[in-house]
């Protein structure tokens, strides 16, 4: 869940069906451990979520990093990515017009140029944390999968795969928010584990270095460099995780936990905790002898496990 600016209202998006989890994101895996109920209504319930103005600056934002790289070294300047950002903005409106109810009233265009006008900031603070010209990506916008000897099913997106001549893998990822502190600096790494595991499962190479690199504030770049002992206390804590998701699933407890992020949670109405009420659980239940009981919840992203300290988002 991201931080974004102040709430909009936008017509609901068309419920989609209920339906069982077939594996892990980082994304998703950092929803249950900050919030079980959340992880229920987003995956179980997938009840819809409005689009925010931060959000979806972001993945204008990417897009045009993504595109950027099409053009010749030479050409991969900050009036090139400004020159991308408009028709990135137009095909994604083309794709999801309901974005354009982002900016209500808005008939003079003022406030979608106030709002492109802060990703060109985030753009060009990209050009002062890397120099594009001397990057020759390998993939862009990746899609991995890799399922582990026990049958989870890991996915996600990696941003950017870079490849040293010598063969070294570099795995990035842009962030548009603010760096974390160093107390928050481990749980944002996680995510770039999960995507080194997912890799190393994959094609049998651990990747030489994670970098997260943030765009947001006075911008920054995040670096870690893993080793074959990290990655399997990841997966050791992915499998954990999934045990605790499948009973969770099995008895349709999900409890609702308080946390940094509710402040920005769309579903407020449906949780416990302001004083909502769930949906009732869509999906059948396998009670016990003794009736459905709640899993042990795992450790959140700041709480260390019995055998490991690894951070998790």
């Amino acid at each position: 869940m991201h931080q974004t600016d102040s709430a909009q209202t936008t017509a609901p998006a068309v419920p989609r069906q209920a339906a069982a989890p077939t594996g892990l994101s980082p994304s998703r895996a950092g929803d249950f451990m900050t919030c079980p109920l959340l992880y229920r209504l987003r995956v179980i319930d997938r009840l819809p979520e409005p689009p925010s103005p931060a959000a979806t600056r972001g993945t204008v934002v990417h897009a045009v990093l993504e595109r950027l790289f099409d053009h010749p070294p030479a050409e991969r300047t900050p009036e090139r990515a400004l020159s991308l950002l408009h028709p990135q903005w137009q095909r994604l409106l083309t794709e999801r017009p309901e974005l354009a109810e982002l900016f209500p009233g808005d008939e003079d265009g003022s406030a979608v140029a106030r709002w492109l006008g802060d990703a060109e900031k985030l753009l060009g603070q990209w050009f002062r944390l890397e120099d594009p010209t001397r990057l020759h990506p390998a993939e862009r916008e990746l899609y991995v999968e890799t399922v582990l000897g026990s049958g989870l099913l890991l996915r996600g997106y990696i941003d950017r795969v870079d490849v040293a001549p010598t063969g070294e893998v570099r795995l990035v990822d842009y962030k548009t928010g603010r760096a974390p502190s160093r107390d928050f600096e481990g749980k944002a790494m996680f995510q770039m584990k999960f995507y080194a595991l997912v890799v190393w499962r994959w094609k049998g190479v651990i990747p030489r270095r994670l970098q997260l690199v943030y765009l947001g504030g006075g911008g920054d770049v995040v670096t870690y460099d893993p080793d074959e002992a990290d990655l399997l206390a990841v997966e050791r804590k992915l499998e954990a995780l999934w045990e605790a998701i499948s009973g969770a699933v099995a008895t349709g407890r999900f409890p609702a936990t308080r946390n940094r992020l509710c402040d920005w949670c769309d579903h407020q109405a449906s949780c416990p905790e302001f004083g909502g009420t769930p949906p009732p659980y869509p999906l059948p239940v396998q009670a016990g002898p003794d009736g459905p009981t709640e899993p042990a919840r795992p450790a959140g992203p700041d709480e260390p496990k019995s055998d490991e300290s690894n951070k998790e988002s």
